[in-house]
């Protein structure tokens, strides 16, 4: 059976369209590890990744901004594209817009939060390393999160927003200076009993994309965390038995158009986001 009769013959569930797409949605082209593991689990999946390059970065707004942007955006999107279901793959967006989000959109949506509990698991010390932007580290959802999951571990957090600015370099193949790394591993070494961490939280989507460089700043004794194989199993749970099927070449839509974006078509083609568009 031919990849096109395979994917008509898994019958969607009413009211489900076959060709409608998943939306993932970032500021920045951090959401690209989340839907790395998401084509993993499902490779016949049309996709829309949406990144927000006009209101990046996130994590320097304060939260009423960034939740009217997202809501937003989201709701626009949402109308224009008809998704089957909505990924917020931004730690940033997620911890302070999600609630409200899910209250206007009648579509599932799938937050990205700090991988806390499975970092309170992993750790051997007790002292677990979080990484992020300066809007999320402070939180009350991760302080939640922490007192229900860590509450009898050590969490360490650090506002790391030139790591955002390196990976969207590095992606866009330009040089970034390794003293990014060493300058973030050091923030969380340096605090009180920050030198037993074995564990670190990449709390922002940015993060996995530079986790080599992280791994070279920390030492091969930190293992390094984040929420996307979470993510993709959920949103599989979520499309569990609906068809899949594809009308065209994914797409990778950006909200303001800038001479940089040339530079990221190797990084979206290997996630197979062939086209490009403005919002």
């Amino acid at each position: 059976m031919d990849r096109v009769a395979s994917e008509m013959a898994v019958a969607a569930p009413p009211g489900v369209d076959p060709t409608a797409p998943l939306l993932l949605f970032d500021s920045g082209v951090g959401g690209l590890s989340v839907l790395a593991k998401v084509r993993a689990l499902l490779p016949d999946a049309p996709v829309i990744y949406v990144a927000d390059n006009a209101g990046l970065p996130y994590g320097d707004k304060n939260e009423a901004q960034i939740a009217a942007r997202v809501s937003g955006l989201l709701g626009r999107m949402t109308e224009r594209f008809r998704p089957r279901l909505v990924c917020i793959a931004c730690n940033t967006a997620s911890t302070i817009a999600l609630a409200s989000v899910r209250e206007v959109l009648e579509v599932p949506i799938v937050g990205t939060v700090p991988a806390i509990k499975p970092a309170a698991a992993m750790t051997q010390t007790g002292v677990i390393g979080l990484l992020g932007t300066a809007a999320t580290i402070r939180q009350g959802y991760v302080d939640r999160l922490e007192a229900e999951f860590a509450a009898d571990k050590v969490l360490l957090r650090h506002g790391a927003p030139e790591l955002v600015a390196a990976a969207e370099r590095k992606l866009r193949g330009e040089h970034v200076d390794k003293d990014v790394y060493r300058r973030a591993a050091a923030a969380l070494r340096t605090m009180p009993g920050g030198d037993r961490i074995d564990t670190v939280v990449l709390a922002c989507t940015h993060f996995p994309l530079v986790a080599e460089e992280l791994g070279e700043a920390f030492g091969s004794d930190v293992r390094f965390i984040d929420g996307s194989d979470g993510i993709a199993r959920r949103i599989a749970f979520l499309t569990q038995g609906q068809g899949w099927q594809r009308q065209g070449d994914d797409i990778a839509m950006f909200t303001r158009d800038e001479p940089e974006l040339a530079r990221l078509k190797p990084a979206l083609e290997a996630q197979r986001l062939l086209r490009s568009a403005i919002f």
